[in-house]
């Protein structure tokens, strides 16, 4: 196969932003309160823009995790105080910044780290583009073709083998995650092939470890579940796995693309589009794989078809106990790689609000985003925030006239995912990280005889435990979905929307004064 297949033909080219828009494009100009106070305090909200031209390229993007850490260190937390791995899960998940332990008390020979795309200033880093640039960013590369890969001999994480008997999940610094856990739980990316095509498909099956060379994986994605029904009907009973440990979050955020895709390509060939620079794989030493050449650690091995084992509680990113058990196939290892000099173990620490809930629904928001851009709105930008229960989307965006707003409600409602149960639409003013700010808007801005959509009988999600559970088909669940329209209202006078600030809000901090 050629090693630089699909090479992208076209180079992102640097382009201006265009003239900023009031919050209701038709209502009002920039310069009324609410507008005035969102350019001069939030800072952080993404300007919108008249300009189709292609995002800035964005600065160098390291080839490594560790890499990515030493260029990013300003936001990165050391922990070198010994630490145990039965704390690593509380500790890191009070951090919303990227946090590496040096120090692990079971497994001196090891790091880890964890929180590398919690919110939009590490998801902004992890791209290499402004904070305002991200998500304008992230969509416009994600229609560009792909840019496919490089295939080399060696890297840096083959300087360290663990063969036949030496491999030993046991001795990686795999935490545990919650209360109930009686076995380390393995969070990596995942890298599988496509028998029928050849392309890899890649996702995080989170694996319950229950033996040195053995694990328990749970498959949720569609086109995952499809690949292993295609290894059986081919009358297979393994399928090679690849899990891949501590690379740029970039890497991550591609791996969890969900769309169709897999009749062209692998989430893989689209990894160095979204970095612009190539991306180098090796081959596995024990199944007919190639997996990133920079990674920290390779666990390879294969998925016993046949195998199937029940499951215990299942931590979800809406942080229930759902579902309460599974029947999975099972992990077999066969062989460890991992880089020399102390490799990074990347844990996904699963609850409570961590890059669990953000990193599946990163490409689900630039999709998204792609599709408010096609109704010709001015979108601003999309959230599934961490407090959202991983059940909840944001949609922030103006309009000129009504009928957008609902389009746009029902078109999120609808997305093939199952993570879009209530979706609210704000206007540019509303902070969107804020949860008070976007409750707010609700309370105010939302008549709930006017403004609510309600769906029934929708695809639930399994982690939802309001979603009635589906007779017969455990874990599968019903459930309705809602839409909240909280954006300033083109039926009202537009100076009823302007918020109220005290004199140079935004302008003076009691920090300054202290």
């Amino acid at each position: 196969m050629n090693s630089r297949r699909f090479r992208s033909a076209l180079a992102e080219s640097s382009g201006s932003l265009g003239g900023l828009v009031g919050p209701t494009a038709g209502l009002g100009s920039p310069t009324n309160a609410a507008q005035a106070f969102c350019e001069d305090a939030c800072t952080d909200v993404p300007r919108l823009s008249l300009s189709d031209a292609a995002p800035h390229g964005g600065s160098h993007l390291d080839k490594d995790l560790r890499g990515y850490l030493a260029t990013n260190d300003d936001l990165v937390t050391h922990i070198t105080k010994p630490v145990s791995l039965s704390d690593i899960g509380a500790l890191s998940a009070q951090s919303d910044l990227p946090i590496l332990f040096e120090n692990i008390v079971e497994r001196p020979g090891f790091r880890i780290c964890d929180m590398l795309v919690k919110n939009r200033t590490t998801q902004a880093r992890a791209i290499g583009v402004p904070q305002n640039e991200y998500i304008k960013t992230l969509a416009y590369r994600l229609r560009q073709p792909p840019r496919g890969l490089v295939e080399v001999k060696t890297g840096p994480v083959k300087e360290v083998k663990w063969l036949g008997n030496d491999a030993d999940l046991y001795k990686l610094p795999i935490p545990l995650h919650k209360e109930r856990d009686e076995y380390p739980y393995l969070s990596a990316m995942i890298i599988i092939r496509d028998p029928e095509t050849g392309f890899c498909n890649t996702s995080h099956a989170g694996t319950t470890i229950v033996g040195p060379r053995k694990g328990i994986s749970s498959f949720v994605t569609s086109h995952s579940l499809r690949i292993m029904r295609k290894y059986r009907e081919l009358g297979g009973k393994t399928m090679p796995i690849a899990f891949v440990v501590g690379i740029p979050p970039a890497y991550e955020i591609m791996g969890n693309f969900s769309g169709l895709h897999m009749d062209s390509w692998g989430e893989m060939d689209m990894v160095g589009t979204i970095m612009s620079r190539d991306i180098e794989m090796v081959p596995c030493e024990t199944i007919d794989m190639t997996v990133p050449a920079h990674a920290e650690i390779i666990i390879e091995g294969h998925i016993q078809l046949e195998a199937i084992s029940r499951s215990s509680d299942v931590t979800s990113p809406s942080m229930y106990y759902l579902p309460h058990f599974e029947h999975l196939p099972e992990f077999h290892l066969t062989a460890i790689t991992m880089r020399n000099d102390r490799p990074i173990y990347r844990n996904h620490q699963t609850c409570p609000a961590t890059d669990h809930q953000t990193l599946p629904r990163l490409c689900h928001e630039a999709v998204l985003f792609n599709r408010l851009k096609e109704m010709d709105l001015e979108a601003c930008d999309v959230r599934f925030p961490t407090w959202g229960g991983a059940l909840s989307c944001i949609l922030q965006f103006s309009y000129s006239r009504q009928g957008f707003v609902n389009d746009a409600l029902m078109m999120a409602m609808g997305a093939p995912w199952l993570n879009t149960k209530l979706v609210v639409a704000v206007s540019p003013d509303t902070d969107i990280d804020d949860p008070g700010d976007v409750y707010h808007a609700i309370a105010t801005r939302a008549d709930p005889a006017r403004d609510v959509i309600i769906v029934g009988n929708t695809r639930g999600s399994l982690y939802d435990p309001a979603a009635a559970p589906l007779d017969g088909s455990y874990p599968f669940r019903i459930s309705g979905k809602m839409g909240i329209d909280a954006t300033i209202k083109a039926r009202h006078n537009e100076a009823d929307f302007e918020r109220a600030w005290p004199k140079n809000w935004g302008r003076v901090f009691l920090k300054d004064y202290l």
